[in-house]
């Protein structure tokens, strides 16, 4: 979150000892978390104490929300969605895992992202292009024709990954068509 000067990264608030009244919470609601978090759960008299809470803005899943939305709204958060990757990496940060389903559009329609598991500095990537096949049989191999390292991405790899539907697809390309070409990622960390 220090990176994130520019809010693309979803935040999580901790609140510690939260004091609710015990009338706040439905019965079925109050046993769940006697049974799945009882060691942060305190019950006090007529209060329920929880003693560590995360608290994060509503998103919906950008994947969920594309299949939702036709014409200008897709068109809007898919032009956030290639925004929000811009905005990340022109901060040093690489989300890594670029699909749809880890990124976000909150009520005022601005894509964010939230899966932290592959995310790292922009800088200790390795973009590279696929290089061309030596034979025509190298490309029907399951296995690459070229070496492939543990920080090594090949941006042109990206479209059928991102998007399944191919209208969303040529959509996107036609709005950041440059975040699929290895030169791209380069100059921005050039730069």
């Amino acid at each position: 979150f220090r990176l994130d000067r520019i809010g693309r990264l979803l935040d999580a608030q901790p609140f510690r000892h939260l004091r609710f009244p015990r009338a706040r919470f439905d019965p079925s609601l109050l046993a769940e978390l006697r049974d799945t978090c009882a060691g942060s759960l305190a019950e006090d008299g007529d209060d329920v104490v929880l003693s560590l809470c995360y608290v994060q803005r509503r998103l919906r899943p950008l994947d969920l929300y594309l299949r939702e939305q036709a014409g200008e709204a897709a068109r809007e958060a898919a032009l956030d969605y290639g925004q929000a990757i811009v905005d990340l990496a022109r901060n040093d940060i690489f989300p890594g895992d670029m699909l749809l389903k880890n990124f976000g559009v909150t009520r005022h329609g601005r894509v964010v992202f939230y899966d932290y598991d592959e995310i790292c500095y922009l800088t200790e990537v390795n973009f590279r292009k696929i290089p061309e096949a030596r034979y025509p049989e190298d490309e029907m191999s399951s296995e690459p024709w070229y070496s492939v390292g543990p920080l090594d991405v090949f941006p042109e790899e990206f479209p059928p990954f991102l998007f399944v539907d191919i209208r969303q697809r040529r959509l996107f390309n036609q709005l950041h068509g440059d975040l699929f070409t290895a030169e791209y990622w380069q100059g921005l960390q050039a730069a």
